[in-house]
């Protein structure tokens, strides 16, 4: 069992940034992709980033990609979000995942098997 738990979500004035966290306990993060989606209300989850188990592979979502950057540190057992050039459509619950394939971050929310209970982000315009 891993245990993800998202920090660092709140609200933030559009063009400002906010810096997420997920911090996973029960077993090393170091083998397995973390991916970050995000989920509006009256939408589908939406992907936002991935990243491979040793960081070498990301992959972002279209509507983030060179606003957002994703990291990881496996000796701390955390992965991080850094988002710049916030948007007001940016606002959501933003979900830290694991995927147990660790070789590439995929996009499909039903490749990851555990999840945490997301943190939210507001952004005002």
């Amino acid at each position: 069992q891993v245990q993800l738990v998202e920090s660092g979500g709140g609200l933030v004035q559009a063009g400002g940034s906010l810096r997420l966290s997920c911090a996973a306990s029960g077993r090393t993060l170091g083998s397995y992709s973390v991916g970050w989606f995000r989920q509006a209300p009256e939408k589908e989850r939406e992907f936002v980033a991935g990243i491979s188990w040793s960081g070498a592979v990301t992959n972002y979502g279209a509507s983030v990609s060179g606003r957002f950057t994703i990291s990881r540190d496996n000796a701390k057992n955390t992965a991080n979000l850094q988002m710049n050039s916030l948007k007001p459509e940016d606002a959501a619950v933003y979900f830290c995942a694991v995927d147990l394939d660790g070789r590439r971050p995929r996009s499909e929310s039903r490749e990851y098997e555990y999840w945490g209970q997301g943190t939210q982000v507001t952004v005002s315009s």
